[in-house]
């Protein structure tokens, strides 16, 4: 089959690679879309460690069933499908538990960390276990399947944020899943959101899809500002989308005693926090990874329009022009947000 190989740090070839085996309870998927993620761009040169090549990446993906193991059941060839990216065991503590995203043996699609390599979704074809595969409804465009994924983890962020109704919800970070966290926030019962951008672009893609107000970060006191609009309090919430210092330091300073902050980005292995802010003012800081069965949920929001994915995709192309467009959003294209693979 044809794959996009990652053959050295910053070199990515359009080549032929071995099908996927296809194991008793997996299903071999034509793949028909796949996101190009900001986790793929920082594996392209190295410097999350964690696409050591050679490697296939691509986790954001959807496509048609071509063949099914010899024990699958509730899946048939042809079917619409779209899977997780953890590869989860199903048989740990943890996923016994449902926290499918803590279990002990998890792997990640498209990625190769020195304990694992597993081969992902920018190719013709991927394998994958059928219990992370979820059937599409009919009609569901395969670009807007592939951004399942990218939904899961605001999703599940969202179910992580002690929301009550009416709450106000601070989001620092308009990227892509911010954008995605503004909307779920909102559909959690946060009656205002205040979307936190360097970017006016982004901010004005934050209001499209249902900020109520936007603050770029370089050009006002973000938390005097939050103030401003929250009687002097702050905001009840705070998700933080992007990992860094700077930008958990404005998510903790613009929410009110007693508020959470709700940890989405994992940019850097390392921040420092202001510790006495969170102690005297009892604010709650929670942690939230990839997703643990939201998957239903998120495909029934896109599906009904509830979460809008459309306005967030950049472009399609074809795998032959996947290197180039990774050059692109590694030089940093500007406005781009999500660019689909179509490897069929």
């Amino acid at each position: 089959m044809k794959a996009m190989l990652l053959t050295e740090y910053k070199n990515l070839e359009v080549t032929e690679v071995d099908d996927p085996t296809v194991g008793e309870k997996d299903l071999l998927i034509d793949v028909r879309a796949c996101g190009i993620c900001g986790s793929d761009i920082h594996g392209y040169d190295g410097s999350s460690g964690r696409r050591i090549p050679p490697l296939v990446m691509g986790h954001e993906a959807a496509g048609v069933v071509k063949a099914v193991g010899s024990e699958v059941q509730d899946f048939a060839v042809g079917d619409h499908v779209t899977f997780d990216s953890t590869v989860s065991c199903g048989d740990c503590f943890y996923c016994r538990k449902g926290d499918i995203n803590l279990c002990d043996n998890r792997m990640v699609l498209g990625v190769s960390c020195g304990e694992y390599r597993r081969h992902g979704a920018f190719a013709e074809l991927v394998s994958v276990p059928q219990h992370i595969c979820y059937k599409l409804p009919e009609g569901m465009p395969f670009e807007h399947a592939a951004l399942i994924e990218a939904v899961s983890i605001a999703v599940h962020a969202a179910n992580r944020t002690p929301v009550t109704l009416g709450d106000t919800a601070v989001v620092v970070g308009s990227g892509m899943i911010g954008l995605l966290t503004i909307q779920a926030i909102r559909l959690a019962g946060c009656s205002k959101v205040i979307a936190v951008d360097l970017d006016q672009n982004r901010l004005e893609t934050a209001l499209s899809l249902g900020a109520d107000h936007v603050l770029k970060a370089d050009e006002v006191d973000v938390p005097a500002e939050v103030k401003k609009l929250t009687g002097g309090r702050g905001a009840d919430v705070a998700l933080e989308v992007v990992g860094a210092t700077v930008t958990i330091e404005t998510a903790i300073e613009s929410v009110r005693k007693g508020g959470s902050i709700t940890l989405v980005g994992n940019l850097a292995p390392r921040v420092e926090v202001p510790l006495q802010a969170i102690v005297t003012r009892e604010l709650s800081v929670f942690g939230t990874c990839a997703s643990k069965g939201e998957y239903p949920a998120c495909i029934d929001l896109i599906a009904s329009g509830a979460i809008k994915v459309e306005p967030l995709i950049t472009a399609t192309a074809t795998l032959d022009e996947g290197p180039e467009w990774f050059s692109r959003l590694y030089a940093g294209e500007p406005g781009a947000m999500k660019v689909i693979l179509q490897p069929q």
